[in-house]
């Protein structure tokens, strides 16, 4: 008998990671979900869960992908405004405020199993992400 599989458990062809971290690296809070989503209507998902936990957060930084209905949902439903940052040139460059995000994804796709899309559920993929930023914080120490 073929047993059909629910579409959480199926898996994703395409994913986007999306994080909430601070200025030195730390990681606040990760979502993932399936690439077909845009970054303006996902991106307040970490926003919120960062949100909750830390409501000393004053502002959020974010590159162009975030630019209208992020900003209009961090604003609207959590009182926060969004700086965004622009790209002047054309190649590659290191954008102030982005420096720990970007940072900290580097660290975490040294991983093993976060370097390709091995785990099947999201959620799974999310907790191997805060494993692994998990160990990048012991290794400091």
């Amino acid at each position: 008998m073929n047993r059909g599989v629910s579409t959480a458990e199926k898996k994703v062809k395409g994913r986007k990671r999306h994080i909430v971290a601070d200025i030195t690296g730390n990681l606040l809070a990760v979502s993932v979900h399936a690439a077909n989503i845009h970054e303006t209507k996902s991106g307040i998902n970490p926003a919120k869960k960062a949100y909750a936990k830390y409501m000393s957060i004053q502002r959020f930084c974010g590159d162009e992908g975030y630019r209208k209905s992020f900003e209009e949902e961090a604003l609207k439903q959590l009182g926060v405004g969004v700086d965004i940052t622009k790209r002047i040139k054309a190649e590659f460059e290191v954008l102030p405020l982005r420096r720990g995000v970007e940072r900290t994804f580097s660290r975490v796709n040294h991983s093993r199993r976060l370097s390709k899309d091995y785990e099947i559920k999201t959620e799974h993929e999310e907790n191997m992400f805060m494993i692994s930023h998990a160990h990048t914080l012991l290794k400091r120490l």
